[in-house]
C-alpha cells in the first residue's frame, strides 16, 4: 500500500531532524554517532564540526576520549569512505559493507588485481595485521612478499577491502595527520565482525536516520547496487511514501513525517557530511542548480550552510598568524535576519574551532 505524496519541504524536514539538525540534541556522543550511522572521516575535523552543530557544549576531547576508549573507531565503510563509528556499529555492519568496499577495489584497481586471487591474498595478510598494529608503509614488505609484481597502492586496497581493518589513534584525532596504524577488529577490539551479510538491518539503519528514501537513495549512501532484492524482502515491514516527482520513498514505520513548514535554525554543515552525501536525489537539501558549488573535483565536498534548512552558500575557515576568519560565500540573497544568525552561529563555531587565535572575525562574501 502506497501512502500519501511527500512535498519537497516535508522531505527537508523530515531528514534534519532525523539528522538531529532542527534542535541540538541531548543525546551522548556515541548514541548521537549511531543514531547518523556514523560520520564521514576521510578528513579529521569534519566529524568533531558535525558534532559540534548537533549537540550542545560538544568538546572535542570527548570525541578523542571515545576513540582512545575504543569506543569509536575509524574505518572504511559506507562508500568505501573512511567514517568515525561506534565500535558496536562497525561490529555489526561490517559485513553487510563489505561488497561496498570490494566494489570500489575493483572500479580502483580492478587492471591492478586482474588475475590475482583477491580473497585469498587477503586472508594471507590477517595474520600480519591481527599481529601487531601497522601503517601500511610498514606493512609493504609483508604485502609485496605475498604478490611480488604487484602494485603496493593496489595490494593495501585488497587488504583495506577484505579485511576488518581500523585505524589506530591517533588516527581520528582532531587536526590528526600522518599515516596511523591499522589493526584488525580481533586484536583491537578484541571481537570478530559479526559474520550475517543480510543488509535487512543496514537499510532499517539508513532509513531511520535518513529517510522516507528510495532504494536509489540508499544505494548511493551505501556505495553498493545490490539492495533491490533486500528492499523487497523488507517491502510488508516498510510504510511506502511518493515524492512529488512519483519517486518510490520507503520508511520505518512509526516515524513522524514533519510538516514542511517547521522552523529549521541556521546551521553550519561541515565538509563530508553525510547529510548532503545521503541521497541519490539530493535536492532535500540542495537544489540542482548549486551542486558544482558543493561537490568539486576529485571527490572533495565543501561545507555549506543551511538558511530555511536548505544549502544557501558555503564557509570555510582562515587562518592568518593569530588571527581567524569563517568566511561565508551566499548562493543566494540573505535576509538581514539571516545574516544576523550566521554571523552569531558563526562565531561561535569560530571560536570553538580555533580557540588558541585571539582575533575572530565573521565575513560575507559577495553572493555568488
Amino acid at each position: 500500500m502506497t501512502h500519501r505524496t511527500l512535498t519537497l519541504r516535508e522531505l527537508n524536514r523530515t531528514t534534519l531532524a532525523r539528522q538531529l539538525l532542527l534542535e541540538r540534541s541531548t543525546l551522548s556522543v556515541p548514541a548521537a554517532i549511531e543514531t547518523l550511522v556514523g560520520l564521514q572521516a576521510q578528513v579529521p575535523n569534519p566529524p568533531y564540526i558535525g558534532l559540534w552543530t548537533r549537540l550542545p557544549a560538544f568538546q572535542r576531547g570527548t570525541l578523542m576520549g571515545l576513540i582512545e576508549s575504543k569506543q569509536v573507531v575509524r574505518a572504511a565503510m559506507m562508500r568505501s569512505t573512511l567514517h568515525l563509528l561506534t565500535a558496536e556499529d562497525f561490529l555489526r555492519l561490517r559485513a553487510p559493507l563489505t561488497p561496498a568496499l570490494l566494489k570500489a577495489m575493483k572500479a580502483f584497481f580492478g587492471k591492478r588485481i586482474q588475475g590475482l586471487d583477491t580473497e585469498q591474498f587477503a586472508e594471507s595478510m590477517r595474520a600480519v595485521f591481527d599481529e601487531t598494529p601497522l601503517a601500511f608503509s610498514e606493512a609493504r614488505a609483508a604485502l609485496t612478499e605475498r604478490a611480488p609484481d604487484r602494485d603496493f597502492n593496489a595490494l593495501a586496497y585488497v587488504a583495506r577491502a577484505y579485511l576488518p581493518l581500523m585505524q589506530l589513534p591517533p588516527g581520528g584525532y582532531w587536526s590528526s595527520g600522518g599515516s596511523p596504524a591499522y589493526a584488525t577488529a580481533d586484536h583491537w577490539l578484541g571481537r570478530s565482525i559479526q559474520p550475517s551479510s543480510d543488509p535487512a538491518e543496514l537499510i532499517r539503519r539508513y532509513l531511520a536516520a535518513f529517510g522516507p528514501a528510495s532504494l536509489k537513495d540508499a544505494q548511493a549512501w551505501a556505495g553498493m547496487t545490490t539492495l533491490k532484492e533486500a528492499f523487497q524482502r523488507l517491502t510488508d515491514e516498510l510504510i511506502v511514501y511518493r515524492s512529488e516527482d512519483g519517486e518510490t520513498l520507503y520508511d520505518l514505520p512509526g516515524l513522524p513525517i514533519l510538516d514542511g513548514e517547521t522552523p529549521a535554525p541556521v546551521r553550519f554543515i561541515p565538509e563530508y557530511d553525510n547529510l548532503v552525501l545521503a541521497h541519490a536525489d539530493r535536492r532535500r537539501v540542495i537544489a540542482d542548480a548549486y551542486r558544482p558549488l558543493v561537490y568539486l573535483s576529485a571527490g572533495r565536498v565543501r561545507s555549506t550552510i543551511l538558511v530555511d534548512g536548505f544549502m544557501a552558500g558555503t564557509w570555510k575557515i582562515e587562518k592568518v598568524r593569530k588571527a581567524a576568519a569563517l568566511v561565508i560565500e551566499p548562493c543566494l540573497t540573505l535576509s538581514a535576519a539571516d545574516q544576523a544568525a550566521l554571523a552569531e552561529e558563526g562565531e561561535r563555531l569560530l571560536r570553538w574551532a580555533e580557540d588558541r587565535a585571539e582575533q575572530y572575525t565573521v565575513r560575507f562574501e559577495p553572493t555568488a
